[in-house]
């Protein structure tokens, strides 16, 4: 396989893999959703906080062994509040997120096929057509370094897994235990 193909496909398997586990872990079920949007069902939260620990530690091992190379990229306010904005309303309006989107079609839901992917292609559409203007502008506000956690911190990088781990931990045992 040449390396773009490898890389590719690896990419498949491992979307596939995520998507897989977001449905049976129940983040593609609408009820769920809307359960965590009202504070009421933290199965969304436990999923996103286990990821967070999975990919971290994975991402940094993949670095350790010289397969991946982290490129931070900056960031801005202006573009924090412009993705927030587009994210939020496709998620208040049909109560998925892009991810879940792609798993509630894998799953055979028809709201996220009709609402959900014309949804992704508008809002990605959109976003092309104003991106010449409003990377000058709007995107641009309030900029901040590219850097990662742990240059931030200036701490070494397991320890910063490390860390976000434990606290991740606690906080998802205290989830647990509430009973939500």
């Amino acid at each position: 396989m040449r390396p773009k193909t490898a890389e590719l496909t690896w990419g498949l398997l491992f979307g596939v893999a995520f998507g897989f586990l977001l449905h049976k872990g129940g983040a593609t079920n609408y009820d769920v959703i809307l359960g965590q949007l009202l504070l009421a069902d933290f199965t969304v939260l436990k999923i996103m906080l286990s990821a967070v620990v999975v990919g971290g530690i994975g991402i940094h091992l993949l670095q350790g062994w010289g397969r991946v190379k982290l490129s931070p990229k900056g960031g801005s306010w202006g573009k924090n509040a412009v993705g927030g904005l587009i994210f939020g309303v496709g998620f208040a309006v049909l109560g998925y997120c892009p991810g879940t989107i792609a798993g509630a079609i894998g799953n055979g839901r028809l709201d996220a096929l009709v609402g959900g992917l014309p949804g992704i292609i508008l809002g990605s559409w959109l976003f092309a057509v104003a991106y010449p203007r409003a990377k000058e502008g709007l995107l641009r506000k309030r900029a901040f370094q590219k850097a990662t956690l742990p240059d931030l911190l200036r701490l070494p990088r397991w320890a910063v897994i490390g860390l976000l781990s434990a606290g991740i931990a606690v906080l998802l045992a205290v989830v647990e235990r509430s009973g939500l």
